[in-house]
Parts: structure tokens; sequence; C-alpha cells
């Protein structure tokens, strides 16, 4: 109940500090549809950024592209996305609702993984600094038994729907007695398969038109352009090409926010290698891609590797990156060996050669891909939902802060005059005019200083800069920083040195 609370607070924050806003709110809004406001649009950005320098402006063999959404028909006949894209539903006959099977299943799974969490929680408390975490998880026998009956479950799941056996997706509901979340009832229909394709049309009129996609994602964009982006940068495999961007998806049940929408965004790279090194570079994108996660300081306990069951039938690896949200571990990135199936598939469906002559070995081969794919809305959904945090501070006062990596946050710092008068604000405007050639920063002189501190807080601000009577005579004002609370004086010429220590992307990164 307490994350379920925690959860809420998270929604109720993001809209209140111009984070995430209902989309067409006003008309009573659409459903799993979002928009990003005036701070979002900004975090959003910043993480874009932050994973667009790290993935192509620190390798040398990795490059951008920026494909179109719309694309040719036949591309999601070669992907097989016209075919087997296509989710498990299951309806309730009494509530009437619509749920993905397989979902409804990892949440049974995820309520027995809460068991694990609270005897986790209660020898912590039991034996304290003496508590060894790993060492309980691998010998407790009750925990031993829930983490046997959840690895059943998913290892049943998995193998039911690789063989397409949607009857035993049913039973397996139907054996756990998984109700329907809103009513309680357990009384199901057959489990169905569900196209997930958005379907358009291009063309002037009704029966020249053509039938198109919006795409589901972004990859097919990268493997029709492998070949022109290789030769015109005349790039060596192993290479990658990366690209963020939008793409579309009719789920069946978008739900918990901004973390399963419809329209969603995007950070994928697809890294061309010499068929027989797959192994080794899944082990060092899996390490590298963890490693970037961690740079921002939310916390290794909350990253874990699961390991797919079920392997797509093109891929020879794959595992996910699992983020613990306020509702449990789910997928926030998944890094996937998929041989050589998408640039054989798009060699057969259009005709075109796409393999890659290797002047070393001096022969021609289609590379095998391995990819590495992050959904931004998650990946701000982590960040977000880490950060919101309630403190009680020493005068048993409370605060609501939004801890966000600095690197990340929206604004950098916000300069506030003590006074509206004796020509504070003058230096406090000078002093903005000067920062935002490098920095997001904002003026802000309304209420009393405490009542600023509070609301910088919460919306993330790293940084209030105040001036004050002093500023006129010393040239330094008061720097305050959002986690520690701690102020100090610091001359206003040293600002954008201090604040660039903090927010850098190159600090962060580094480490």
């Amino acid at each position: 109940m307490a994350n379920e609370d925690q959860f809420k607070k998270v929604i109720s924050h993001a809209k209140e500090y111009g984070y995430v806003f209902q989309s067409s709110e006003i008309y009573d809004g659409l459903s799993a549809v979002y928009d990003y406001a005036q701070n979002g649009v900004e975090l959003k950005n910043n993480i874009r950024n932050y994973w667009w320098k790290a993935m192509v402006q620190m390798h040398e063999n990795i490059v951008g592209i920026d494909a179109a959404i719309f694309m040719h028909p036949t591309t999601w006949k070669a992907s097989g996305h016209v075919d087997a894209f296509n989710d498990p539903l299951i309806d309730n006959k009494d509530s009437k609702k619509r749920y993905r099977a397989d979902v409804l299943v990892e949440d049974y799974c995820a309520k027995i993984e809460a068991k694990i969490e609270k005897e986790v929680k209660k020898a912590t408390k039991r034996f304290g600094d003496a508590f060894d975490k790993a060492q309980f998880l691998q010998t407790n026998p009750r925990v031993l038994g829930y983490q046997e009956k959840i690895d059943s479950i998913l290892s049943r799941l998995g193998k039911s729907l690789e063989n397409e056996d949607l009857a035993d997706v049913k039973n397996l509901i139907e054996e756990l007695e998984i109700a329907d979340p809103l009513t309680g009832s357990k009384n199901w229909t057959d489990v169905k398969q569900f196209n997930l394709m958005f379907g358009t049309k291009l063309g002037a009129s009704a029966e020249n038109a053509m039938d198109l996609y919006l795409r589901p994602e972004t990859a097919q964009g990268i493997f029709v352009n492998y070949l022109n982006v290789q030769k015109s940068s005349r790039l060596k495999i192993p290479f990658g090409i990366a690209q963020t961007g939008k793409a579309f998806r009719n789920e069946i049940v978008a739900r918990q926010f901004i973390f399963r929408m419809r329209e969603f965004e995007q950070m994928e790279m697809q890294f061309f290698i010499k068929p027989g090194t797959q192994k080794e570079w899944f082990e060092h994108w899996k390490e590298h891609r963890l490693k970037w996660h961690l740079s921002l300081g939310l916390g290794e306990d909350n990253y874990r590797y699961h390991d797919h069951e079920k392997l797509a039938h093109y891929a020879d690896a794959a595992t996910d990156i699992e983020f613990r949200f306020p509702f449990g571990f789910k997928e926030l990135e998944g890094i996937h060996s998929r041989t050589d199936f998408d640039l054989k598939q798009h060699e057969e469906y259009s005709g075109k050669k796409l393999q890659y002559f290797d002047p070393e070995s001096n022969e021609h081969y289609t590379p095998y891909v391995l990819e590495t794919s992050i959904g931004l809305d998650r990946m701000f959904l982590a960040v977000f939902s880490n950060s919101l945090v309630e403190e009680t501070l020493p005068n048993n006062t409370t605060r609501t802060v939004l801890k966000l990596p600095a690197v990340l946050a929206p604004t950098k710092a916000a300069v506030l005059p003590l006074v509206k008068k004796d020509g504070l604000p003058d230096i406090a405007k000078k002093i903005v005019e000067d920062l935002k050639w490098d920095f997001n920063v904002i003026y802000d002189e309304k209420d009393a200083v405490g009542r600023r501190y509070r609301r910088q807080d919460a919306a993330g601000t790293p940084f209030c800069i105040t001036v004050d009577h002093d500023s006129l005579d010393d040239n330094s004002v008061t720097l305050r920083h959002r986690d520690t609370m701690e102020q100090s004086r610091v001359k206003i010429e040293d600002l954008s040195t201090i604040i660039n220590n903090e927010v850098s992307v190159k600090n962060w990164l580094k480490g």
C-alpha cells in the first residue's frame, strides 16, 4: 500500500510542478497519452542528451541518424510485425475489462517478490549491521521457496508464449487463481492474440491510398539505412548506429502513468558485428549500459539483470536491465543479440544486397546485430520517481524534495533577491543574464526566501543563489545546495565554475 501511495504522489507531483500533464485534459484526457510540461520537456531533453553523448559522442565507431516515422509498408512485413507483433489479451466476463495475459501473471509474481522484500526487511531489522543480504537470499528456506515459485511460473509462461499455447496461458491464470484487479472476478475468456500496430493511409484519395503503419519501434529505420550509413561514413565493422524517436503501439492495457503508453520515445543503438563475436559483444554492452545507469547515482540496489526465458525466434541472447519502480522491478532497457535476422529479412524482401565486405578477411558477410534499447519515458519515470522524497528535518518539520541528478535537472539554479528593493533585484537579474548562456536558470522574487527555497526543492532545482544587502558591498552571494541545504558565501564571478562542476555531463559520466 505504501508503494501505491508513493506512486500516487509521483503522479500528483509531476502535474503540480509542471513535469507531466494528461493529454487533452480539458476534454477529459486521452487514455495512456501524456504531454511533457515546461519542466518535463527539459528533464526529458537532458536525459536524451545524456544518453546521446555517452552513446554517440563518446564512441568513434557509433553515429546517429533520425529516420522518418513513416516507412514503406513492406518494411513491417519483412520485420515480422505484420504477422507476429501481437500481445496475448484476455477479457474478464464480469467487469468487461481487457488485460494482457502475460502482465497479469507477471503482476502475480511481483506480489511474491514483495514478500521476499518483506522477509529481507525483517531480517535487516533483526540482524542490523551483521546482515548479509546476498547470503540470506541464497539460504533462507522461505525466500528460496518464493523464488522457486516465481521461476516456475515465469518459465511456464515463457514456454507457453513461445509455443503459442494460449490455452495453457489461460490455464496458468486459472490455476494461480488470478482475479480481475478491479472486481475480484475470476471469470475469464480465452486468451487471444492482438496486433499492436496503428494503421493509417498515405494518398490524396481513398481509392489510391497506400496502407501504412505508425512505426512500432525505431530499430527498422536503422536497419534499412545500414548500408547507406556504412558507405557514406566508411565505417568498418564493428560499428553502431544510434537513434532516438517516437514509436507507437496500440497497447491493450496502457497503464502505470508514463511507464506504458501508446505514444512513446525510444533511445536505441544497433551495433553491427562480425558473426561469431556476438557473445563477447553481448557481455560488453550489458556491462557498459549498466555502468551508464549507475553513473546517475540512483542506487545500485535499484537495478538488476533479468535474462529472458522466452527468446525471440531470431535472437540467441537477451536480457533486460530492470529498475525498481514504485510498482516493483520492471524492464527499463533491453540488450538483445539479434543475429543476422534483420538484415537478411530486408535483403529478401527488398531484393537488395545488404552485406559487408571485410577488407581484413577479404570476404562478404551479413553482419550480426547487438541491440541496446531503452524507453526514454521509462527512464524519465525511473529518475523522477526515485528522486521524489519527503524528509523530516532536525526541527521536526518536513520538506518535499525532488533530488534529481543535477546533470539532468531542468533548472540548474534559481536566483533570488532577498527583498524586491534596494537594488537587489538588479544584481539578481544581472546574474541570471550572465548564467543563462551556459545553464537554464530562473529568477524568483515572490514570497519569503524560505518559501522560495522549499518551492525550488520540490521542483528539483539543485542550487539557489540569494542576493542580499551584503552583496552590494562584497560582490558575493549565498549559494544553497538543494540536497544538503548547506549554504556558503561565494563570489559572483565563481558561480559559473561552481555550478558547472556539479552539472556537467563530463563529470557525471567520468564519475
